[in-house]
């Protein structure tokens, strides 16, 4: 009992004299919380003209197995492709060659048409590795006498709970002031979208034309300067096919590259890789 008297008596004395110099008894302190390291995400981005699945080299054969192919073998997450034929007597009432690259590809798909055509119709599509939402086809400016031309645009999920919206296009090569218009129309579309903005397409025009300047106020190219041509196959001469993204979101360009593929269509396939 003694024992204990004596150290409550100390235990009391050091309250004491913690108090008189104005600190209170020692408390068990929170751990600190360290920021969370999460690695960055990369998605591979391919823009493709595939010329209706007809190799130049064999006119009148439609295959749509070497299309496929390419996709495959670029191990791209999303893709835009021109020149897209649905049910059309040009390469088969039967066939939607949006619908089959899906299959064969394992992907999600959404065509947009741009005309009526033999029967069917033809204009272009986007596969997706990715779930896909909020599809839409928007009709671009076209001066008379032009092929009408579109605006494909999807909102892709990607993984960590990333969106972005993902477009599409293929723009007229008849006339440099209605490739300009709709570029101007599609920047007018994407002004007040708060995503990340990824765009794809057969842009018709040089990177030196009034049309790329005008895009290149609102995004990024995944090849900044010497674009590697990519028409036609064979000795190519110029650099028409391009993949932007969305200035000041977070998004940086690892690579750019245009495959070396020569048999499956007219354009080289364009393949770039994002880090968000």
């Amino acid at each position: 009992m003694k024992r204990l008297r004596i150290y409550t008596l100390v235990l009391l004395t050091g309250l004491i004299n913690s108090c008189a110099n104005g600190q209170g008894p020692s408390l068990p302190t929170e751990p600190i919380q360290q920021p969370e390291i999460t690695e960055s995400l990369e998605v591979k981005v391919l823009s493709y003209n595939v010329h209706h699945c007809n190799p130049p080299s064999k006119p009148g054969l439609i295959d749509v197995d070497g299309i496929a192919k390419v996709i495959l073998n670029s191990k791209a997450d999303l893709i835009g492709l021109q020149e897209i034929d649905v049910n059309n007597e040009r390469s088969g009432v039967h066939l939607n060659q949006a619908e089959k690259l899906a299959e064969l590809t394992g992907m999600k798909f959404y065509f947009s048409k741009g005309i009526d055509y033999k029967g069917g119709t033809y204009g272009t599509a986007i596969l997706s590795k990715y779930p896909i939402s909020e599809m839409e086809t928007v009709h671009l400016p076209e001066e008379t006498g032009t092929e009408r031309r579109t605006l494909s645009v999807v909102t892709v999920e990607l993984p960590e709970e990333v969106q972005v919206r993902f477009g599409n296009t293929h723009l007229d090569f008849t006339s440099d002031t209605n490739a300009l218009a709709q570029a101007e129309a599609i920047t007018t579309y994407f002004e007040e979208e708060k995503l990340p903005i990824i765009l794809v397409g057969d842009f018709n025009v040089e990177a030196s034309s009034k049309t790329m300047a005008h895009l290149d106020k609102t995004f990024d190219r995944t090849c900044e300067q010497g674009c590697p041509n990519t028409i036609p196959v064979v000795n190519p001469r110029k650099a028409i096919d391009f993949i932007l993204y969305s200035e000041g979101l977070g998004i940086q360009s690892l690579f750019h590259e245009v495959i070396q593929e020569h048999y499956s269509s007219d354009h080289l396939p364009v393949l770039a890789k994002l880090k968000f």
